[in-house]
């Protein structure tokens, strides 16, 4: 049997570094489109490289020659317009596009959960998810007119080891350690669902070529469920430190800092748990491995392997200071 041909546009994400050393490891034959700059995370060895640049059609055409493809999935389309110009590039060039959406374009917030992949899209409060579900949108129709062949996959919050789920980077570890406060918005009781990125691929490669995915859209996710408070506290146990936890509402954390409330309002502060069923019900044997205890440990192992990687953000440090002034009881 011949192997999967397979074009990353992309492929060194967080999510997509994991994808690709496992479809390497399962004997896809993987190119990877990608302008050659340096990478955090290595392609596998056995991957080829193909160096275009997908925003400029004519670079990535030079680079593909006359590649075909059993699967396309772009990582790196966030807008309609990148949409657009994938399905003109690929038309005719592959048997199955995946695009990769996210789990943030479902009604926010979900009027029930589990969340499905049914469960209608709407999110009036983060332009990138509107984005995501115009790009989802365009290929539902492409589909339907002209049979374009897409898939849509929607991962919710997917990490590794150099991710940490609090915005600032190490900035809400360095504070731990430091002894002081750090911010959870809300309660800190709503439910939040944390994939590693090994589990994802885990659940995405096997729909690489699949016949029942064109046309579908599938979430995946994992099934480990914390409340944000956890979260912390696990962080904090993985660093040897203590988590002294300021609640503090979301509309206030949007109203000191624009940027962090957007992520906040539009998406972790409310409750998602999602229902993996759809998923299982092509790759049968898919389950999340990985809790979050121990992808805590593997982020901060990662960042003392190498202090300097340790960088926290002067500027989010001092609108916390002052949101635990303001809040701290």
């Amino acid at each position: 049997m011949a192997s999967l041909r397979v074009l990353f546009v992309g492929g060194s994400g967080i999510i997509s570094s994991a994808c690709s050393a496992l479809a390497v490891e399962r004997g896809i034959e993987l190119s990877v489109l990608n302008r050659g700059a340096t990478q955090l995370r290595p392609l596998p060895p056995g991957a080829e490289v193909l160096h275009g640049d997908i925003r400029d059609p004519g670079s990535a055409r030079e680079a593909l020659g006359d590649r075909e493809f059993d699967a396309v999935v772009d990582w790196v389309a966030f807008t309609p317009e990148h949409v657009l110009a994938d399905i003109e590039l690929f038309r005719g060039r592959t048997g199955q596009y995946v695009f990769i959406s996210s789990a943030s374009v479902y009604q926010t917030p979900p009027s029930r959960v589990p969340v499905t992949e049914s469960t209608p899209l709407r999110n009036p409060y983060w332009q990138y998810s509107r984005e995501k579900i115009a790009c989802e949108d365009l290929l539902v129709t492409a589909y339907r007119e002209n049979g374009f062949p897409a898939t849509i996959v929607r991962p919710s919050h997917t990490y590794d080891k150099t991710s940490i789920p609090f915005d600032g980077n190490w900035t809400a570890l360095a504070r731990m350690r430091a002894g002081q406060e750090v911010v959870v918005h809300g309660d800190g009781t709503s439910l939040w669902t944390l994939t590693h990125h090994a589990d994802f691929a885990r659940g995405f490669v096997p729909l690489l070529g699949h016949p029942r995915t064109v046309g579908e859209a599938f979430h995946i996710t994992s099934d480990d469920v914390l409340t944000w408070n956890q979260i912390a506290e696990t962080l904090a146990a993985a660093a040897g430190a203590t988590a002294r936890i300021v609640h503090v509402p979301s509309d206030a954390i949007a109203a000191a800092d624009p940027h962090w409330g957007a992520g906040l309002l539009g998406d972790k502060s409310h409750s998602m748990v999602f229902d993996n069923s759809k998923l299982r019900s092509v790759v049968p044997g898919y389950r999340a491995e990985i809790p979050f205890e121990r992808g805590a440990r593997e982020i901060v192992a990662w960042y003392d392997e190498a202090p300097a990687r340790q960088q926290t953000d002067a500027r989010l440090d001092a609108v916390m200071d002052k949101l635990v002034e303001t809040y701290r009881l």
